[in-house]
């Protein structure tokens, strides 16, 4: 089905756009939220006096987002978290946890805004990447350390980056202890 897209749909297209997709995508998602109209002369014409106000709105948005940016650069998360002994988190860090503490530092972030794959689960310094626009993104240092203690800051440590690191921590067994008495050699058992 053809459709002319009415907003920027990441990895579809820009607005005003005729794109083909699946029917079933547009008579769900695409035209029942208004991101799409069927591709017709009509809506063509439709989708041409309605291109100004868009434009403008898109300059608003932009603006909204550039300032937002602005002001939320240089901020610093710090994340009180008990650890075990290998630096393993006992839970993680997560979304929701970097939109609650944005929050308390009074930055009201959509929680789909912050680019984290996966939740943050071992001590230590990370970059999580918060996406505001299209292309307006701000890189946000994260530090999780165990609670009392400092973070560590300088270029000494490795950043993490934690929205492409993938945290796991597998538990490797303890070795076993030699029992002496099965080291010895058998030889020298028998005399």
């Amino acid at each position: 089905m053809k459709v002319i897209l009415n907003d920027y749909i990441e990895h579809l297209g820009e607005r005003g756009d005729s794109v083909e997709v699946k029917p079933g995508f547009a008579r769900n998602y695409l035209l029942p939220k208004g991101l799409a109209y069927p591709d017709t002369p009509g809506n063509q014409r439709r989708f041409a006096q309605e291109q100004h106000r868009w434009e403008e709105m898109d300059l608003s948005r932009r603006g909204a987002a550039e300032a937002l940016a602005k002001d939320i650069d240089g901020t610093e998360l710090l994340f009180e978290r008990r650890a075990g002994e290998k630096d393993v988190l006992f839970g993680s860090v997560s979304v929701a946890d970097i939109a609650n503490e944005l929050a308390d530092k009074g930055f009201e972030i959509d929680r789909r805004r912050i680019a984290l794959d996966h939740p943050i689960k071992e001590l230590g310094n990370f970059e999580v990447n918060l996406d505001f626009y299209r292309d307006v993104q701000v890189t946000l240092p994260i530090f999780v350390v165990r609670p009392g203690e400092e973070p560590k800051r300088g270029g000494d440590e490795e950043v993490i980056d934690a929205s492409a690191a993938e945290h796991f921590v597998a538990d490797a067994p303890e070795p076993t202890p030699i029992d002496p008495v099965l080291a010895v050699e058998p030889e020298a058992a028998v005399e």
